[in-house]
């Protein structure tokens, strides 16, 4: 499958150099602050990058890799792009993101984070200088008594419209959703783009699992919408995209004017990724840009594997007495603990959520391991989540079993009890 189809450079430059790449999207809305960090006045001149880009080698990652990237992206955007201005490549996601607020939050700039969110989020923003600003997607549970899903978990529009104000600098957007499983609809997506444009703000995209979609739910970019093309950064990474999280190859979609400051850090921290990772990266996507929508894709096949596990789990924690909340994306599943406080022993002098100490209490009593949901809220927001745990799904069939089994029996010993 995964047989050498990569040009040479040679090719690639010459293509490169015959084409003009025009884009198809006339009608956007411009950005008109300025979005460099101060931190990279003076280092965007580097002589490695000058000399190489003279000798017309240099490219913002392994050529067969950014330009199947760029083909396969305008398929997603509906827009032409230059695999040398609009793609660059990142050692895995969290590099992406690492360079994206280095080289875009100042001190003093503010950074909108919706809640729950992945960590690092969080911690990337203060090493920069800024401050974040949480705002909560809010369970609105079902009232004829369904599970919840997480597309009941909701954005208040009064409430993510006050979080914006002119030191906004960025808002960062994960969607599917890392722990909660949401997948963002086209209505609040198409609310973040009216403030991001009314506010001139920058939007960091964290698609990472933008594969892993089910029950037929679209996965939408917001940079396709109108006015956010100029001003998004796409995040994506191998990792997620093909089941191969050690290779570390990620990498940022997005406009020139903001990848080259991008770019910048990027030849300043670690510079270079692996190149054979890249390549066989690069081959995964000439197979699925060939297979593009048809039943064979890899792309159509992981995420119709992934529901069937998703759904059982669904089913063993909804028996057990836990009360699943069903994701629309990701490998990532959460699920209401409230029941089982009276099984958890209380910890004299511990201001621990209870999403901790229960976590810790079924894995050293029942060999079953979670994450607290709460880890993924800010400390003002903590306690209010902490009734929840996350549960991954894309696990070995033999894995699966064994958590069922112990599910099973736990089940059992609660009803002898």
């Amino acid at each position: 499958m995964l047989r050498r189809v990569g040009p040479s450079l040679r090719h690639f430059l010459l293509e490169r150099n015959s084409s003009a790449g025009h884009s198809s999207c006339s009608r956007e809305a411009k950005m008109s602050r300025p979005v460099q960090a101060r931190r990279l006045e003076g280092i965007d001149k580097n002589i490695w990058v000058d000399f190489v880009k003279l000798a017309a080698t240099y490219s913002k990652g392994y050529p067969p890799l950014v330009k199947v990237l760029a083909q396969f992206f305008e398929k997603l955007l509906g827009r032409d792009l230059d695999p040398m201005t609009n793609v660059m490549v990142t050692v895995g996601a969290y590099h992406a993101l690492f360079c994206c607020f280095q080289a875009l939050v100042d001190e003093g700039d503010e950074v909108i984070i919706i809640e729950p969110f992945f960590d690092c989020y969080e911690s990337m923003v203060k090493m920069a200088g800024g401050t974040p600003v949480f705002v909560p997607l809010r369970p609105n549970p079902p009232k004829d008594g369904k599970l919840m899903s997480s597309a009941d978990w909701q954005l208040d529009p009064a409430e993510l419209a006050s979080k914006f104000s002119e030191r906004t600098k960025a808002i960062v957007l994960n969607t599917p959703n890392n722990p909660l499983g949401k997948v963002f609809s086209r209505g609040e997506l198409g609310l973040i783009a009216e403030l991001c444009v009314k506010h001139d703000v920058l939007c960091i995209s964290d698609e990472v699992y933008e594969w892993l979609v089910y029950d037929g739910k679209q996965h939408i970019r917001i940079a396709s919408l109108q006015g956010m093309w100029d001003r998004t950064m796409i995040v994506g990474s191998a990792g997620k995209t093909f089941s191969v999280t050690g290779w570390k190859v990620g990498w940022v979609v997005g406009p020139d004017r903001l990848i080259q400051h991008i770019r910048t850090v990027h030849q300043n921290s670690v510079y270079h990724c692996a190149t054979i990772a890249q390549e066989a990266v690069a081959q995964g996507f000439q197979r699925e840009l060939m297979l593009y929508g048809k039943p064979e894709s890899y792309f159509v096949q992981l995420p119709k594997e992934l529901q069937k596990k998703r759904d059982w789990l669904v089913q063993s924690l909804d028996d057990m007495g836990m009360k699943p909340v069903i994701p629309e994306g990701t490998y990532f599943l959460v699920a209401d603990i409230s029941q089982f406080k009276s099984d958890v022993p209380d910890v004299p002098n511990s201001d621990e959520p209870y999403d901790y100490r229960f976590t810790k209490w079924m894995i050293k009593n029942k060999g079953l391991a979670a994450i607290p949901f709460s880890a993924f809220y800010s400390e003002a927001h903590k306690n209010n989540y902490s009734n929840f745990i996350r549960f991954c799904f894309a696990k070995e069939d033999a894995t699966l079993k064994a958590a069922n089994d112990i599910l099973q029996k736990w089940k059992q010993e609660k009803i002898s009890s």
